[in-house]
């Protein structure tokens, strides 16, 4: 047996075998793919980075950004309306007054349709409000006419009375201050006479245009009361098929918040005026019934309305009564704010959008620098009016009950 020609055996995995070969490729192979992928991580990083530096804006900058542009869109139109409002004060203010005469109103109507046909009762209804107030303004009139020689004398009195109160303690004003101040007041209206007689020839024509409105007003209250539901179908009819249920939510919304603010402000304003009457009687400050009404009109413009007029009716202690008076009749400024801020505001506008009173008074003032005294008045209404659509089209539209036609809802007015 030839055992030199024989090739000695290798192992597995030894080199030289097929295996180590294979193992090798596959090793020179993995360093390789390795190596490409190394390359292509650099070469992706590299990318990033000059993409980074293209463009370093942060998130929150481009949120702020896009909210930024809305933002601006939404002033423009609020501008752009605001303007046309302005150019067209007259026609605006007559539609807002009879909406307020449409809140107030309509339940007495309907309640008076129940025992006669729809137009006399809604007839009746407003002729009834309107001697309501023209026999209390009558009345004003007559308690001011009447006092007016008693007053003239209570107020020359009063006035000696708070020069010497200033001149005593805690203040020592001199009494040549206090004439040369008298003195300056006297220059000023003299100086200013023709000024003062301009102004009021334009207030008559102020007037005018306040009985032009007046008379729009109750016109479009007579229609609004009268058939409001059936206009604001006629409104929809014009409206897109897409778009008619968005709107007719946001109106329906519209119309409870503001017929629920118009009706709650109210009542607290006649909560105010009679609270104010009744202090006024027992101290016995005149003018009395006109001071009263003019808190009632005051407490409409909230948190600044009702301390003015009771600032006016303050002064008026002042010259009649004295400072102890004036001083009780200025703790009721204190008094009543509170009652209305944390009593009759929550209970009494309970049904209506609750606002923060930071954003009451931001509307307040914002609306008087727009629109003088009638942007006061109509600021907040309008402000929960817009926060209520925005809720009521946030929330989506709700589910019909079963055999319930969207046909049954009261729409607006």
């Amino acid at each position: 047996m030839n055992t030199g020609s024989r090739r000695p055996r290798r192992r597995p995995g030894e080199p030289g075998t097929p295996g180590a070969v294979r193992r090798a490729g596959r090793v020179r192979g993995n360093r390789s793919s390795r190596g490409a992928r190394s390359v292509a991580r650099a070469r992706a990083d590299a990318r990033h980075g000059t993409e980074d530096q293209r463009t370093p804006v942060g998130h929150g900058l481009v949120v702020a950004a896009a909210y930024a542009w809305r933002v601006l869109v939404v002033g423009i139109v609020a501008y752009a309306v605001f303007g046309l409002l302005g150019r067209l004060q007259l026609v605006a203010v007559a539609l807002f007054l009879a909406l307020v005469v449409t809140a107030v109103l309509r339940p007495l109507a309907d309640l008076l349709a129940r025992r006669m046909p729809r137009t006399p009762a809604v007839i009746l209804s407003i002729l009834g409000s309107i001697l309501l107030v023209l026999g209390v303004m009558a009345l004003v009139g007559g308690v001011v006419a009447g006092e007016s020689g008693k007053l003239g004398h209570e107020f020359a009195g009063g006035l000696g009375r708070i020069e010497r109160w200033l001149e005593g303690s805690p203040f020592h004003l001199s009494h040549a201050v206090l004439s040369d101040f008298q003195g300056k007041v006297a220059d000023f209206v003299s100086g200013h006479r023709s000024e003062l007689i301009s102004s009021a020839l334009s207030g008559a024509g102020r007037a005018v245009e306040f009985i032009t409105g007046l008379v729009l007003a109750l016109f479009c209250s007579l229609f609004f009361i009268r058939s409001g539901d059936r206009f604001w179908r006629w409104f929809q009819e014009l409206l897109p098929e897409g778009v008619r249920d968005p709107w007719d939510r946001g109106g329906r919304a519209a119309w409870r918040t503001f017929a629920g603010y118009t009706r709650g402000i109210i009542i607290v304003a006649a909560t105010n005026a009679v609270l104010v009457g009744i202090a006024l009687y027992v101290l016995g400050v005149p003018l009395a019934l006109p001071l009263t009404l003019l808190e009632f009109f005051a407490a409409f413009i909230p948190l600044v309305g009702s301390p003015v007029a009771l600032g006016v009716a303050t002064v008026v202690a002042l010259a009649t009564k004295g400072p102890v008076v004036a001083i009780i009749v200025l703790a009721l400024i204190v008094v009543i704010g509170q009652l209305e801020g944390h009593v009759l505001h929550p209970l009494v506008l309970s049904w209506a959008v609750r606002l923060h009173p930071v954003v009451v008074a931001v509307s307040v003032i914002a609306g008087s620098i727009l629109a003088g005294v009638t942007g006061a008045v109509v600021a907040v209404p309008m402000v929960s009016v817009a926060w209520s659509v925005i809720t009521e089209l946030r929330a989506g539209p709700e589910p019909e009950p079963s055999g319930r036609s969207p046909g049954g809802k009261a729409a607006p007015p």
